[in-house]
């Protein structure tokens, strides 16, 4: 009996020493197989159609506009802004031909260094110190898993932090939205007229008076999935990223579905960047004789990597294997362009339709793919130039000169305002805009008034301000300083903030007025992420590498 015991303990420890060394494993598992909701397959779109017959031509309407923006795009992979991705070796030869027959901005920023808060400053024009709207939601569980998955891995940096009892009293991930008090730039443009259409991501909260029918669009073909393809449909090529925890998360989580205007979910019609053209050029088609304006918000370029068979064998024999899935992915949005603009030429739409084309913020550093912000430092998760400069143009033949290139300073918060000038549209009475019309600047008209020619970013203690060239990055967990002349150093090698404490204390006090009074976080951080500034996800930092801390 005794011996029968103590092979009982033998088993069990074993079991559980076996358990503690996979627990990672199963952990994702155990949340692949999380209650999820039933996806029918496909079904057809049934967009809402417009008049048969135009009140008026269409180059005497309002402007048509579209906004689409992209998902962690690095600048240097755009063949417009920097040497293209795989070293040039996948141009983007329609994004190219949008940006030249219009205006580029040749320093643009995104709201934040994530991508939900830069993605409610680009709705509402207004910072996170007004909306509250400072952190990204991430899906429930998330946080939790992904630090501790980091927290296995040697990194190098500290361990990320983890507040379970704050992220135990957070609201559902669903529930951690934009309040629907703020005004989108939906509303302003329905307000005169518009039929207004949102489809891919969103980000904005999924529930009640986040959605985006309740934000003011008519329509809304959402991405409620984290796939861009089933994982084993016959056409795709995934590349895994087993170095990455957020990678490892969304492969478990994953799945492949959408919904129209909050009904049950469905599949997709195919690869997501090319199913969001398609329903795009439909709804192109059923508004040509109305005003409207189309929000396409792809996936695409973000993780999990993945691309179709015949985009992997377009771009050619890139190493590694997970570049030429990404280069692939950036071939298909580039199709995606190149699709919508022949299709409001095949309408008559194209000389009085503005299209505006951005990212939601830098690329990422946690994919492994060294140089896709160069040449600036930092990625996405950090304010340094690579995670917050973004490319942004706009393309209005009617009114904009083809081939303008525009130096001045420009952000998200920017296109809201943008965006209700062009169409004759007020702005919402009683709201404070932080945005400016940026069409004077586009037209060559005129220049932008901007209250101290200053932007700001923040993301709980890190907080950043950018004002006549200098700008200020300030790491409140590490107690830590950076500033950089940013006309003699626009990739931010040399840190001068000892050499110049008087720049420091008057960028600090505008960073201080601009917080002062500020509304709080709608909803807590609860994760503490170092991020290496000059090292990619996939390599381990030294001592003496440089990382900031983000809260989220």
């Amino acid at each position: 009996m005794k011996r029968i015991l103590l092979i009982g303990l033998a088993v069990i420890l074993g079991l559980g020493a076996l358990a503690y060394v996979k627990k990672t494993s199963i952990i994702l598992f155990l949340a692949s197989r999380a209650e999820r909701p039933e996806i029918a397959p496909n079904q057809p779109v049934a967009w809402q159609q417009g008049p048969a017959e135009a009140a008026a031509p269409a180059g005497e309407r309002p402007p048509n506009i579209i906004f689409i923006l992209v998902d962690d795009l690095g600048i240097n992979d755009l063949s417009t802004f920097g040497g293209g991705v795989a070293g040039g070796r996948v141009p983007t030869p329609n994004i190219d031909a949008l940006a030249a027959r219009g205006a580029i901005f040749s320093t643009a920023y995104a709201g934040t260094g994530t991508c939900a808060p830069s993605r409610a400053m680009l709705m509402t024009g207004r910072y996170p110190t007004r909306t509250g709207f400072e952190f990204t939601p991430t899906p429930n569980g998330m946080g939790r898993i992904v630090s501790m998955i980091a927290n296995e891995t040697d990194s190098g940096l500290p361990k990320v932090g983890f507040d379970k009892k704050t992220a135990d009293a957070a609201p559902d991930f669903e529930d951690q939205g934009l309040p629907g008090e703020e005004v989108t730039i939906a509303e302003v443009l329905k307000g005169v007229g518009y039929h207004t259409v949102h489809i891919g991501k969103w980000h904005l909260g999924s529930k009640g008076e986040f959605t985006p029918n309740a934000q003011g669009f008519d329509e809304s073909l959402l991405m409620t999935g984290l796939l861009h393809l089933p994982a084993d449909d016959p056409e795709v090529v995934n590349a895994r990223l087993d170095f990455d925890p957020i990678d490892k998360f969304l492969w478990a989580r994953g799945d492949f579905q959408t919904t129209y205007n909050g009904g049950a979910p469905f599949a997709p019609g195919g690869y997501l960047a090319d199913y969001w053209t398609d329903e795009s050029l439909k709804v192109i088609e059923a508004n040509k004789n109305q005003p409207f304006f189309l929000y396409l918000a792809h996936w695409g370029v973000h993780t999990p990597l993945q691309a179709t068979k015949a985009d992997y064998d377009a771009v050619g024999d890139i190493e590694p294997q997970h570049l030429r899935v990404y280069a692939a992915m950036l071939h298909a949005l580039d199709r995606s362009v190149g699709r919508i603009v022949d299709k409001l030429e095949a309408e008559g739409l194209a000389d009085n339709t503005m299209i505006v084309f951005s990212s939601d913020n830098g690329g990422a550093g946690y994919i492994g793919l060294p140089g896709i912000n160069d040449p600036y430092r930092g990625w996405k998760i950090t304010l340094f130039e690579g995670g917050i400069r973004v490319p942004m143009f706009v393309s209005w033949p009617a009114r904009i000169p083809a081939g303008t290139t525009i130096d001045t300073p420009v952000a998200h918060i920017d296109v809201m305002p943008t965006f209700a000038a062009a169409a004759g549209a007020p702005l919402p009475a009683g709201v404070e805009i932080d945005g400016r019309d940026l069409l004077p600047l586009a037209s060559g008209t005129g220049g932008l008034d901007r209250p101290d020619d200053a932007i700001f970013w923040q993301s709980g203690y890190y907080r950043v301000v950018r004002a006549g060239g200098w700008k200020l990055q300030v790491d409140g967990k590490q107690q830590k300083s950076w500033l950089f002349d940013l006309t003699n150093d626009p990739a931010e090698k040399t840190n001068i903030a000892q050499a110049r404490p008087e720049k420091v204390a008057e960028l600090q006090a505008l960073l201080d007025r601009h917080h002062d009074g500020a509304r709080g976080p709608l909803y807590a951080s609860t994760t503490d992420i170092p991020v290496a500034i000059d090292k990619t996800g996939a390599e381990k930092a030294e001592p003496g590498d440089e990382y900031v801390w983000w809260p989220n």
